[in-house]
């Protein structure tokens, strides 16, 4: 299966759900994913600065790494496309409204959306009133 590719249904059918960990985002000068496996990181990015990684909060303590800001995590369950236009901005925008930040991550199937954690059941009610509007 490809993925929804009209925005309308994507927005209709978004179903959000929080995630139960706490997690953070952080950079390791020069590793590689390898030597970062055993963290179990939920994603990598190898950037020029060193290795991002979104860990467990749990994860990065135990590693001794340091992380500026503690993210929940917001799952979009709906399947979209990698060529959907416009799910990504419309999420970032509602949240913007809000005054939440977001930080999303397209995986395959789902879009993961990273909000601070002391906002995240403001930034969930949000998407699910964005559903509703869109189911309307």
């Amino acid at each position: 299966m490809s993925g929804e590719t009209d925005l309308i249904c994507l927005l209709a059918e978004l179903q959000p759900e929080l995630q139960a960990d706490t997690y953070v985002f952080c950079s390791i000068r020069n590793a590689s994913y390898p030597s970062a496996a055993a963290l179990q990181p939920l994603a990598s990015f190898q950037e020029a600065e060193g290795l991002s990684l979104v860990l467990t909060q749990q994860a990065a303590e135990a590693a001794g790494l340091a992380c500026d800001s503690l993210y929940r995590c917001i799952t979009l369950t709906v399947h979209s496309s990698f060529e959907a236009v416009g799910l990504t901005a419309a999420v970032a925008t509602r949240l913007a409204q809000a005054g939440i930040s977001a930080n999303v991550i397209a995986a395959t199937h789902h879009d993961h959306v990273f909000v601070p954690a002391h906002q995240a059941a403001q930034a969930l009610a949000e998407l699910l009133q964005l559903q509703s509007e869109a189911a309307a």
